[in-house]
């Protein structure tokens, strides 16, 4: 019986080290899940003589086609003529291209259900930029939400929005700010862009935020907020009412959820200072139960040199491929599985 009480002592004891808390839950320790995942790097082909920007902006349309916001060869698109909304295949073949001169900071991205591209701008300048603009899938400008080169926080105005998704239903939800004195809060309009309300304020409490960097929403209506400053994902209901919080997909800069609800979300800034423990990559699992499944990690092997590098935002196709927007490494990376 003493060595039995030995095997158990042990097994309790490993079971702790792999595992850790987030709300009250056991999940498995920081950066131990295995990575399925292969990289394919320069697969997304670009015009000739024309380089990757800072890239921030990634999603998949129902169709399966993927379209970026890179910030036209440079970190901004002020003063440019390049294009910076474009369009691929899952083969790399640009599609299209939108946008020009039109941006100041492409940042976020979000294509709805009925196909259309909406795209914040998370700078101003020049009577550009603190807005949310919604094209249609050729390009042209159907709404913009925000007043142009205008920062503020009221119903018609931004300070530097990071991100923007669609409900089913229409309704609109814009994650606004981003560093500084910017704006820390979530608004909603309707579908035709009236404005409904806004929530939150700087802070670390349950509805509060430091950076709310990346939206999406599950298959319950769920809206995930990537708290990124506080090391979480808060989650609310779409009237704004605080439901949880999980801490185990580390510091989030992206999230994407899926139609079965697989989540993904990348961390692109996890190091010693900013977050002790953590590797940056992208971690993907469950949006339902919070269980983490796997991890593709940053290919960085020195992060506490690097502001940032790996996938800032991601997204993934209905076959499981990953597509990682990439902001100082400045390129588009497509993960499969090995």
């Amino acid at each position: 019986m003493p060595h039995a009480g030995r095997v158990r002592f042990t097994l309790a004891v490993a079971i702790v080290a792999v595992t850790a808390m987030s709300g009250g839950r056991a999940y498995a320790q920081p950066n131990s899940q295995p990575n399925p995942y292969r990289t394919v790097e320069n697969w997304a082909k670009l015009p000739e003589g024309r380089t990757w920007g800072s890239t921030s902006a990634v999603d998949v349309d129902r169709d399966g086609n993927i379209w970026v916001g890179e910030r036209c060869g440079r970190n901004t698109c002020a003063g440019r003529t390049e294009a910076p909304i474009l369009k691929f295949d899952p083969s790399g073949k640009l599609l299209k291209s939108f946008g020009a001169e039109m941006f100041v900071f492409p940042h976020g991205i979000c294509v709805d259900p009925d196909g259309n591209v909406w795209v914040t701008d998370g700078q101003g300048r020049d009577g550009k930029g603190h807005q949310v603009i919604k094209f249609s899938p050729d390009g042209k400008v159907l709404m913009t939400l925000g007043k142009a080169g205008v920062a503020g926080d009221g119903p018609d105005t931004f300070n530097q929005p990071s991100d923007v998704v669609v409900a089913p239903n229409g309704d609109i939800f814009v994650a606004d700010g981003h560093y500084g004195n910017s704006n820390m809060r979530i608004v909603k309009f309707s579908k035709d862009g009236k404005f409904i309300k806004a929530w939150g304020k700087k802070g670390s409490a349950a509805g509060e935020f430091n950076t709310p960097h990346a939206l999406a929403l599950d298959s319950r209506g769920r809206l995930f907020v990537g708290d990124r400053e506080n090391n979480r994902i808060q989650i609310f209901d779409q009237d704004g009412n605080f439901l949880e919080q999980w801490t185990q997909f580390s510091r989030p800069s992206g999230i994407f959820i899926d139609k079965n609800d697989v989540i993904y979300v990348a961390d692109s800034e996890s190091n010693t200072r900013r977050h002790p423990g953590w590797k940056r990559g992208i971690r993907i699992g469950s949006a339902k139960d919070g269980s983490v499944m796997a991890f593709i990690p940053d290919p960085e092997p020195d992060p506490d040199h690097s502001a940032t590098s790996g996938a800032e935002c991601v997204a993934a196709d209905a076959g499981g491929n990953v597509y990682g927007a990439e902001v100082d490494p400045q390129a588009l990376k497509k993960y499969v599985k090995k």
